[in-house]
């Protein structure tokens, strides 16, 4: 059954716009309370990334996280001696390596696993020698999925902001090449991540309009969703938020199924 980890990051982003250094543990929304609500809504798992420059989850956070959550706790970090540091130290669920840029809004591209491959070999055993589970974002390219099979990886997380982008762009209609065309890629690169023996996991800018399609893909795991669930549990809250999350997912899941 695929399964969805909910990403917390702007629970504390809206916290961070008014409560900053010592006071960040008094502040609210708590990110700690909302992985609970979260949970109630029926979350497989929750998601945070704990940023260098700590732009919205604290260190706090993750330590609390680490001991209260419920269901799985994925850390995404960048591959640097103080986040592999953080994660063999609270050993989360899962590690997810993922690119990082000061100046993003938000991760705008997977991991170059290719590029660095004789660091991230190193980096994975590092994780996977005090039990991680070790998971890498990549953009939907064959290459970079035999990368992670040589560094070891367990896990492909395929990024779909370009698919999101496109479904924007074509308001939906899979009649256009830019949208079908998109969808192909990450169907493609699911296929070649299964026939290599790794989970298949898919996210990044995917919403309550966009989500169906990748989750009706062949073979989906599970899928990261953050900002899309946030924003609704401003009008229906958190709980409701994740739950029609989830049921538009399984829906999807068992259409194909059918």
């Amino acid at each position: 059954m695929i399964q969805l980890g909910v990403n917390i990051d702007h629970v504390a982003s809206v916290r961070n716009a008014r409560y900053r250094g010592p006071l960040v543990g008094d502040g609210e929304p708590d990110p700690v309370r909302a992985a609970h609500e979260a949970e109630l809504g029926g979350a497989d798992g929750i998601t945070v990334h704990l940023r260098e420059d700590r732009r919205h989850i604290q260190d706090r956070d993750l330590e609390l996280l680490r001991k209260l959550v419920k269901v799985k706790l994925n850390l995404e970090m960048a591959a640097t001696e103080e986040m592999i540091g953080i994660a063999t130290r609270l050993k989360p669920h899962t590690a997810m390596l993922v690119p990082e840029g000061r100046h993003e809004v938000t991760t705008e591209g997977g991991l170059d696993v290719k590029g660095a491959l004789a660091k991230l070999t190193i980096d994975v055993k590092k994780l996977k020698d005090v039990g991680l589970i070790v998971s890498a974002f990549i953009d939907p390219d064959r290459a970079q999925v035999d990368a992670c099979v040589k560094a070891g990886f367990d896990v492909c997380e395929v990024h779909t902001g370009p698919y999101a982008h496109a479904f924007a762009e074509c308001g939906g209609d899979f009649r256009r090449k830019q949208l079908s065309g998109e969808l192909d890629k990450v169907r493609s690169a699911g296929e070649h991540i299964r026939a290599c023996g790794l989970r298949f996991n898919a996210g990044h800018a995917l919403n309550y309009h966009n989500v169906m399609p990748i989750a009706g893909l062949m073979g989906v795991a599970e899928l990261h969703i953050g900002h899309a669930i946030v924003s609704r549990s401003i009008y229906v809250g958190l709980r409701t938020a994740v739950r029609e999350m989830k049921d538009l997912m399984e829906g999807a899941a068992q259409r194909r199924r059918e």
